[in-house]
């Protein structure tokens, strides 16, 4: 893809948040509804296409860890916080081009974690998981060596202690098992479609209601 070749060219190592999740999107995987803003005018107009409650990030191929390092701003639902959040994190960005991303805020108490890695013996591998910050806590996930079959994703998802979280569970539908089924295959041929992928790390994956999307993304390049 067109996003991989010019991030090599440019001699970066990632692609941003937003680069990453349009090569997702490229390969039907559902995303956030985002707009890539740089001033207050671009704001106001990428706010009324998205509307509120939404979230601002810094738009940057160099910063992997944005919320520590304040540059996320959540539960945005009006231009006054919107603006400030804006000003806030371009004080913060040493970019040359400063932009900010604004998302739409995505919905939902359970959050997983998709991921592929790619292993010198065996290729590309996908990983399942609990999502958010328990991933590195209770590293509650499972892998597959790519490419998978739909019953492979089924049994990865089976495989974390966690499972039952994608059933229907105090009041909130089961999870899509359709869709996410269908997203871990997809990481997989990615990863072995495109040999310049390091890394792909999808974290979180929300269930709105019962779907799946991906809130959160960082694909990692090497050169071949």
């Amino acid at each position: 893809m067109e996003i991989i070749k010019d991030a090599l060219k440019e001699g970066r190592k990632m692609l941003s948040e937003y680069e990453s999740k349009k090569l997702l999107a490229h390969y039907g995987i559902p995303v956030t509804r985002e707009i890539v803003v740089e001033n207050l005018r671009q704001l106001k107009d990428a706010v009324s296409q998205i509307g509120y409650p939404l979230v601002l990030k810094a738009h940057s191929a160099q910063v992997a860890h944005k919320t520590e390092k304040g540059l996320v701003h959540v539960d945005i639902r009006n231009q006054e916080e919107a603006e400030n959040a804006f000003k806030a994190i371009l004080e913060k960005l040493e970019d040359e081009d400063k932009a900010v991303l604004v998302q739409e805020m995505v919905k939902g108490q359970r959050e997983l974690v998709v991921g592929l890695t790619r292993d010198s013996q065996f290729g590309p591998c996908v990983m399942f998981g609990l999502g958010g910050i328990f991933t590195e806590i209770l590293k509650d996930v499972s892998f597959r060596v790519a490419p998978l079959e739909k019953k492979d994703a089924l049994e990865m998802m089976k495989e974390i202690k966690a499972h039952k979280i994608l059933e229907s569970v105090r009041g909130m539908p089961p999870a899509d098992i359709e869709l996410l089924s269908q997203i871990l295959i997809t990481v997989g041929q990615i990863g072995l479609e495109i040999e310049e992928i390091k890394e792909i790390d999808i974290n979180p994956i929300i269930l709105r209601g019962g779907g799946p999307v991906a809130v959160d993304a960082l694909v990692v390049l090497e050169s071949r």
